[in-house]
């Protein structure tokens, strides 16, 4: 039984069904203000900070758990 979104291909023996879908409705944006998120940098446990001179919220090796406090554990 086909669905009004698929097509069924028969060759010879073999039969295929390939089902189309769109896409649904994005989610909200990252952030109110417009502002994107650059985490081309991040490592392991790094914290994602806002930076106001470049606009962006940042994820990288420069605040990590471990900067945060003077041998930071939690």
């Amino acid at each position: 039984m086909s669905s009004p979104n698929s097509v069924t291909v028969t060759q010879v023996s073999d039969v295929t069904t390939v089902e189309l879908t769109t896409a649904g409705p994005q989610g909200p944006t990252f952030s109110s203000s417009g502002a994107t998120l650059d985490d081309s940098a991040k490592v392991n446990d790094s914290v994602v900070y806002f930076d106001s001179s470049s606009g962006t919220f940042k994820a990288d090796a420069t605040t990590t758990k471990l900067t945060l406090v003077n041998g930071g554990n939690f």
